[in-house]
C-alpha cells in the first residue's frame, strides 16, 4: 500500500514508478512521460526537451530522511542529466541533486568532478555555483557505475545538509549545505536541459 509521506515513520517498501503512472499520480512539467516494458520490469521514460523538466510524485510533505531512486542515463556528452528534486514549493522553487553520467569515466579530471551536482532553484543554478564556488556543490563519483546502465542514488536530507550516495557506497559522493531555508516540500524526478532519462523505482524514508 502506498502511504502518504507524512505517515512515514520507518523504511517503506520500494515503489514501482510505473504503478504511479498507471494510477495517474504523476505530474510532468516540460516533459512527456511513458511506460516502457522490459525483461526486468516496466519503467518510466522521461522525454528529452530544452530547459529543466520535473515529474512531480505524490509526496508533498517530505522533510528529513532519505530518498532512494533507481535510474538510468546515457554516456552522451551534454545529453544526460538525471536526478531527484526535493523540498519543492512549485515548478520554479526546489532543490535537486542530479548526475551527469557522461562525466563518470571522463579522461578529463575537470569533467569528472562534475559527475554529481546539487542545485537550489531559482537562485542557485549550476552555472552560478560553478562560477562562484567551483567544485563545492559538484563532485567526482569514486567507483562510478556504468553510465549506460541502471544505478541507485540515495539522498540523505536534513534541514541543513544533503548527502548523495551512489550504488549503496559507504562513503557519500557529495556532501553539501543546503542553500535555502526550505525544510519541507514535494519530491520529483529531475532532468536538466536537453536530457531525458529512465526511472524505475523510488523508496522514501521519513525521519524526524
Amino acid at each position: 500500500m502506498l502511504l502518504p509521506c507524512s505517515l512515514f515513520g520507518q523504511t517503506q517498501q520500494t515503489i514501482e514508478l510505473a504503478n504511479l503512472y498507471k494510477s495517474a499520480k504523476l505530474k510532468a512539467v516540460n516533459r512527456d512521460i511513458e511506460i516502457v516494458s522490459s525483461d526486468t520490469g516496466a519503467y518510466l521514460k522521461v522525454s528529452e526537451s530544452k530547459k529543466e523538466g520535473i515529474v512531480w510524485l505524490p509526496f508533498k510533505d517530505f522533510n528529513n530522511g532519505t530518498i532512494e531512486i533507481k535510474m538510468r542515463g546515457k554516456d552522451v556528452f551534454q545529453r544526460s542529466f538525471i536526478g531527484i528534486a526535493f523540498h519543492g514549493i512549485d515548478d520554479m522553487n526546489y532543490d535537486a541533486v542530479y548526475c551527469r553520467p557522461f562525466n563518470f569515466f571522463a579522461t578529463d579530471s575537470v569533467r569528472r568532478i562534475h559527475a554529481v551536482q546539487y542545485i537550489s532553484h531559482p537562485n542557485f543554478t549550476w552555472e552560478k555555483l560553478r562560477q562562484e564556488r567551483n567544485a563545492v556543490f559538484e563532485k567526482e563519483i569514486i567507483n562510478p557505475p556504468n553510465p549506460n546502465d541502471w544505478f541507485i542514488m540515495k539522498l540523505l536530507v536534513n534541514n541543513t545538509t544533503v548527502k548523495a550516495y551512489i550504488n549503496n557506497a559507504p562513503q557519500a559522493s557529495l556532501i553539501v549545505k543546503k542553500l535555502n531555508n526550505t525544510t519541507s516540500g514535494k519530491i520529483g524526478l529531475f532532468t536538466a536541459d536537453s536530457s531525458g532519462g529512465d526511472f524505475k523505482t523510488i523508496k522514501i524514508t521519513h525521519t524526524k
